[in-house]
């Protein structure tokens, strides 16, 4: 086999956890090893973990790395592409001017090419995924952080630099709380999985009855979330709120691109309607009639696997094979 037919190394790095992958020409998933980022311990033991997992990942599959077509790398943060570079990621402490590419490529010797993780998903999804068959699509990643990508007229949309469709950090609120990235009333701020956490934190300590008060640790999104599955009211209006502020970040989209559809994917998605039906509702209200009406919110087809897939399809095609 030669290396331009062979299989590719994928890999989704996040603020929570990372997924190192080996995907066939076809969009097999060949092995998947799944690691906890463990941010706080700084990037040079996070990139020695993930090397270890990439050379797993490969051993599973079954190859070499000399058999590899390249690495696909979707990482959070604000990518520079044309230099393989994580230039900040407010979800990953301290990794600023991190050359990701470069480093992967003197260890592994194979092509590396890195993107925004959510632009990759978009482009998973836009292949593989819900998007199938449109022209113009947004993704949008609510998890520990919000992300987001872009397809226009068929093609992933990365800008000049490779930053675009930094959604989460659109103003929703600006006298609102403060952002990882360090500025006030981001999406991020008010509907991420961290968001939804922080709200139900400041009504228990407001006063708010809630089953989520018997917890004695801190209280997660997937907590809320199961909370309210049993009819919880504080749960219940966390989530709504949340729903609603995701809405109004989605009504600006719509109104500036007037896309086909908007994919929700990440953790929070797991809640489907629970979050998209009022999601829905805050976007028809705060966006134009025509391109509301035009627009369909669905969840994520691929789910985890969205990054990973559009990934190894971005290092395929920047590689030299076929997308």
């Amino acid at each position: 086999m030669t290396r331009s037919k062979g299989p590719v190394v994928a890999v989704d790095l996040g603020g929570t956890k990372y997924i190192a992958a080996v995907i066939g020409p076809r969009g097999k998933m060949l092995s998947r090893v799944y690691c906890p980022t463990l941010s706080h311990e700084g990037h040079a033991r996070i990139i020695d973990r993930l090397a270890a997992s990439i050379k797993e990942a490969v051993k599973e599959a079954g190859f070499k790395l000399r058999d590899m077509a390249g690495m696909g790398v979707a990482a959070a943060g604000i990518i520079d592409i044309n230099r393989g570079l994580i230039t900040e990621a407010p979800n990953l402490p301290k990794w600023r001017n991190i050359f990701l590419r470069d480093l992967l490529k003197d260890e592994f010797k194979i092509p590396v090419f890195v993107l925004n993780d959510a632009s990759a998903a978009a482009l998973g999804e836009h292949r593989l995924g819900a998007g199938r068959g449109l022209d113009n699509l947004i993704y949008m990643t609510v998890s520990t952080g919000i992300g987001g990508g872009m397809i226009v007229n068929g093609e992933l949309y990365n800008g000049t630099d490779g930053s675009a469709a930094e959604v989460g950090h659109m103003i929703i609120q600006v006298d609102g709380p403060l952002c990882h990235c360090g500025h006030y009333g981001c999406l991020e701020a008010m509907a991420s999985g961290t968001a939804i956490a922080r709200m139900a934190e400041e009504r228990l300590r407001s006063g708010w009855t809630s089953i989520l008060s018997k917890s004695r640790r801190k209280i997660t999104a997937e907590d809320v979330a199961a909370a309210a599955k049993k009819g919880d009211v504080l749960a219940c209006q966390v989530i709504d709120d949340a729903a609603g502020y995701l809405g109004i970040g989605m009504a600006g989209l719509v109104n500036l691109f007037n896309p086909q559809m908007i994919v929700v994917g990440g953790g929070v998605s797991a809640l489907g309607e629970r979050l998209l039906r009022p999601a829905r509702k805050s976007m028809k209200q705060h966006a134009f009639k025509l391109p509301a009406g035009t627009v369909r919110v669905v969840r994520s087809a691929l789910g985890a696997d969205s990054g990973l897939m559009g990934a190894a399809i971005y290092a395929r095609r920047q590689a030299g094979g076929k997308p």
